[in-house]
């Protein structure tokens, strides 16, 4: 079972949740199932709901809940925007990240206004940065000079241990805890914490 059972049925959320190998994470995993749900809901009221309604049986019983989106602007990732509070947007240090970040913020702030209120930006994280490239630097700088402190310091650089890790079904922090990859998500998670979040 995945999330494609909360979306397609009114399964229970709890039948789709499973624990992790590490204590009091838990995952409510996607599948390639979802690439058919845009269609398949395509004439159902409340469709930009499900996540959210789903999510509130649960919700009380976590301190936090990560939804990681597609990098589109689809049902699905309309459903996450409709069931969060915050928004972590990561921005990769190439050449077009700039223009599809402004395009981003223009559609965060048309759910902020119809769909969900309480929707706001935690942040923008740069990824994938090589500090040796022009490029890498350039988007840093543009980014930092637009969008100011809500710019995470930590960058995330490009490392294979983080492009292997999902391979391996781990995350970065359990696959190769002493990578430059788990050293800049620990730090990530370090600023996030001092947000208050």
């Amino acid at each position: 079972s995945s999330l494609y059972i909360l979306y397609t049925s009114r399964r229970d959320i709890l039948e789709v949740i499973y624990p992790t190998s590490i204590n009091n994470l838990h995952l409510l995993p996607g599948s390639s199932e979802l690439s058919s749900v845009e269609v398949e809901l395509l004439h159902e009221d409340g469709k930009e709901m499900r996540l959210k309604n789903a999510l509130s049986a649960v919700q009380d019983g976590y301190d936090y809940i990560l939804i990681d989106c597609p990098p589109s602007l689809g049902l699905l990732t309309l459903n996450a925007l409709s069931a969060a509070s915050r928004v972590l947007v990561p921005v990769q240090c190439e050449y077009y990240a700039l223009e599809g970040l402004a395009r981003l913020i223009k559609a965060l702030d048309i759910i902020k206004l119809n769909i969900n209120p309480a929707l706001d930006i935690e942040g923008i994280v740069l990824t994938m940065h090589d500090p040796r490239t022009a490029l890498s630097r350039q988007v840093v700088e543009e980014t930092r000079k637009c969008f100011g402190d809500k710019v995470f310091q930590t960058l995330i650089p490009r490392n294979v241990r983080i492009s292997e890790a999902p391979s391996y079904g781990q995350p970065i922090s359990v696959y190769a805890d002493k990578s430059k990859g788990a050293e800049a998500y620990n730090n990530l998670a370090k600023e996030l914490l001092a947000h208050g979040i």
